[in-house]
């Protein structure tokens, strides 16, 4: 038996998996090859700089490989991500150097620089080969005498049937013979080559640049909500007619609490039907279109774009990409700030925050406008929530350098969207939406029918209804508010008895409302993930300056308003 046991322990020694790390600059084409690699599809592929934040794992079992893929270099960044792909870089038992062709022999150099004698180079994979005009063979020949390795030209977005099995029959065979050392330097002349260029743009122009971005972003996000309303509202009724009413009659006989549970103010039908309503074709319909800004490259055009006018508040261009993806989740564009530099990333993490209204806050917004009767109140709400997050940014983070270089160097190209990387978009963001933020909002829905059902909810309206009675809101509004604390579309537990207590407030009032809710505090969740990222001390003061601000903006609000009625 021992025998038996010693010959196991042989052979797991044996197929130990080696660690093999995608190593490169943002937008080589990492993410793409990893996909290809394990076969993944296009679930995490996008097309804009710093989009893994994260590294990867995947076990290919059949090759004996451990697959990591860490996030893009930036030498001119002090990112955390450029530190993560480092610090796994020095960890790894041999790197897989992904540069891309346009650009081979710089990034070559820039590269093989970082590179360690025990780092173990495997191989070169060369993307974007199809952006080659002619000379892709003699590109190839000067970095293999230059790196004494393999190099495999791959378009991983559009792979050949047998790129995989290249890639990894050129891994495994890395150990079979002595490489020779590399050569850093690659004076060689290019007399044979050409590249293809992304093409210039009008977003490219400095007057013209970023005002097209900024009404880019407009529309890329108005069009979205434009739709999602129209869409619920129209929905609504018909659920309401054919399915809500004859629910209640079905279940008429059920004891007081069980149909209170689920057809009460707070019930778990009624209300959680309604917020289902109001909330999914908007996480939805966001999704998508982020999706496709994203693989259609615009997203980083856009970036670069307002690079500039950014400055003016403490940000620059690439804060931008997280705060955009703040409007799909915050908690997923708090990860994303990874990629931000050092000086600025704080600044960038406060205005997601406070301004980045994710899909779940825009749709309980839309819900709680149209129960109220006063949907015009979006769009007046989504820009003041502008105005505000940049002037609370500008006044907590002021002591940025303007006069800092930009980020971006090399335009990104522009593309049609693939079908399967807008689908993956799509999937994740329903996903999330089915998995995790319904559940909850479900669960809030039990509790407070429950806490409404044992007069909780009108003894605590009652109690501390002066705390909002020098505002002009009703004590009522509270359980909203505090439930909101929890989940920004823990709004939406007022749109209670088919929105009755909305329709009683005013416009001004309905603003306040939305405005407290959304901007007093984050979620929990978000507050917990920045805790995690940065530090609890970290957190509590961004819940401190969070909380000035929105109780400063709601007191100029209401003098504001109150001085023209």
């Amino acid at each position: 038996m021992s025998a038996i046991r010693a010959a196991r322990v042989t052979t797991v020694l044996v197929k130990k998996a080696e660690a093999v790390a995608l190593i490169g600059f943002e937008s080589s084409g990492k993410s793409s090859l990893f996909n290809l690699l394990t076969q993944f599809g296009s679930s995490d592929e996008r097309n804009f700089r710093g989009s893994t934040v994260f590294c990867r794992q995947y076990l290919l079992s059949d090759n004996h490989i451990h697959l990591v893929d860490t996030p893009g270099i930036n030498l001119h960044a002090d990112s955390e991500t450029t530190k993560l792909a480092l610090d796994r870089l020095a960890d790894s038992d041999s790197v897989l150097m992904v540069i891309k062709a346009t650009n081979a022999l710089e990034e070559w150099r820039a590269l093989s620089s970082l590179l360690h004698e025990d780092n173990n180079l495997a191989a070169i994979i060369l993307t974007f080969p199809d952006k080659v005009i002619y000379g892709l063979s003699e590109l190839i020949s000067i970095l293999k005498e230059a790196s004494g390795r393999e190099v495999v030209a791959v378009n991983a977005r559009y792979p050949e049937e047998d790129s995989r099995s290249l890639i990894l029959e050129t891994i495994q065979s890395n150990h079979q013979i002595a490489r020779p050392k590399l050569h850093h330097s690659t004076n060689y002349p290019l007399e044979n080559v050409m590249v293809d260029k992304p093409p210039i743009t009008i977003l490219e122009h400095k007057v013209w640049g970023p005002l097209l971005a900024s009404f880019s972003l407009i529309v890329l996000f108005a069009l979205p909500v434009w739709l999602a309303w129209h869409l619920s509202n129209y929905i609504q009724p018909a659920v309401d007619s054919y399915i809500i009413a004859p629910l209640k009659t079905g279940f008429g006989t059920f004891p007081p609490f069980i149909y209170e549970s689920l057809f009460g103010s707070y019930g778990l039908l009624t209300l959680g039907i309604y917020s289902f309503i109001w909330a999914f074709p908007v996480v939805l319909l966001i999704a998508l279109s982020v999706a496709l800004t994203e693989d259609s490259g615009l997203k980083e055009r856009i970036t670069v774009a307002l690079d500039i006018p950014l400055r003016r508040i403490g940000l620059n261009g690439k804060d931008l990409i997280p705060i955009l993806s703040g409007y799909g989740c915050n908690v997923v564009a708090v990860h994303q700030s990874r990629s931000c530099s050092r000086c600025t990333r704080g600044a960038c993490v406060s205005m997601i925050t406070f301004g980045s209204a994710c899909s779940y806050q825009i749709g309980a917004s839309l819900s709680i406008f149209n129960a109220s009767q006063h949907p015009w109140l979006f769009a007046p709400y989504i820009l003041l929530l502008f105005l505000a997050s940049a002037l609370h940014t500008k006044f907590w983070y002021p002591s940025f350098n303007n006069e800092m270089s930009p980020y971006f160097s090399e335009r990104t190209w522009l593309q049609w969207p693939k079908i399967k990387a807008l689908k993956a978009g799509l999937k994740n963001s329903v996903l999330q939406f089915i998995k995790q933020a319904m559940p909850i909002f479900l669960i809030i829905c039990i509790l407070s029918s429950t806490l409404d059902y044992f007069g909780f909810t009108a003894w605590c309206s009652y109690h501390l209804s002066p705390l909002l009675k020098n505002i002009s809101l009703p004590g009522e509004v509270m359980p909203g508010i505090v439930f909101s604390f929890f989940r920004k579309d823990g709004l939406m537990v007022l749109n209670q008895d088919s929105g009755h207590l909305l329709q009683s407030l005013g416009p001004v009032q309905t603003l306040l409302l939305v405005w407290l809710s959304s901007t007093l505090v984050p979620c929990l969740v978000t507050v917990f993930t920045i805790a995690k990222e940065f530090s609890v001390r970290m957190a509590f003061t961004l819940l401190f300056r969070q909380i000035t601000s929105s109780v400063l903006s709601s007191s100029i609000l209401i003098i504001y308003l109150q001085m023209r009625a």
